[in-house]
């Protein structure tokens, strides 16, 4: 038995696998920063800001599968479904605070669990977007975002499976629930509000007019 042939072997193969997780490990971290940049342009109305770092991070994601092709282990860790996790968020909140078609996962080169998990997480965005909306007395397109949480809440909460395959969709489905649930509360509590001060108005513009008469 040749022992130092086999140490030198594996030793070789851990090497390769190491060098590539520190790489795709640096690149993911670029990539969840570069999410946070989109969201943030995105809710300060800057969208050519956000469509340059858009294609940035589908540049960040692209090369994280190219680099791990022939590392399938690296692939599968964590910090790459926590990274698409950030991107298909992001490329969500983009998609639906614009008015654009919501990306499928094929598009954005994510994995299924890491796409579901961003919708979910985006429902938090679209809240925060929502809750503007109401401060500038824009409720309609608030009432068009809440439905697209509802649809999000509904297509997560159909998929029942373990969490080992959906990578802990259950959590984030209950998550979003409870944000869903609170934005239609706040925006309930708004449209009556505003119905009623018109209501006023329009009493008060009724009471003037027959003053006059």
């Amino acid at each position: 038995m040749d022992w130092e042939a086999l140490r030198s072997c594996i030793k070789s193969d851990f090497d390769s696998k190491n060098a590539t997780r520190e790489e795709v490990l640096k690149i993911c971290r670029s990539l969840v920063q570069t999410s946070s940049y989109i969201i943030r342009s995105v809710h300060r109305g800057e969208k050519e800001e956000a469509q340059h770092l858009l294609d940035q991070a589908r540049d960040l994601s692209a090369s994280i599968t190219e680099i791990t092709k022939d590392h399938p282990q690296v692939y599968s860790a964590g910090f790459v479904h926590d990274a698409q996790k950030e991107y298909a968020e992001a490329r969500a909140t983009y998609a639906l605070i614009n008015r654009e078609p919501l990306p499928l996962p094929e598009d954005i080169g994510v994995e299924y669990p890491a796409y579901l998990n961003g919708l979910g997480e985006a429902v938090g965005e679209l809240r925060r977007s929502i809750l503007d909306l109401i401060r500038e007395g824009h409720l309609e397109r608030g009432d068009e975002l809440l439905n697209s949480m509802d649809d999000i809440y509904y297509l997560l909460v159909s998929f029942d499976y373990p969490d080992a395959i959906t990578g802990n969709l259950r959590r984030t489905t209950d998550m979003a629930r409870a944000i869903m649930e609170r934005t239609r509360g706040d925006l309930t509590t708004s449209l009556r509000q505003s119905k009623l001060r018109q209501a006023i108005s329009e009493l008060e513009e009724n009471l003037r007019e027959n003053g006059k008469k």
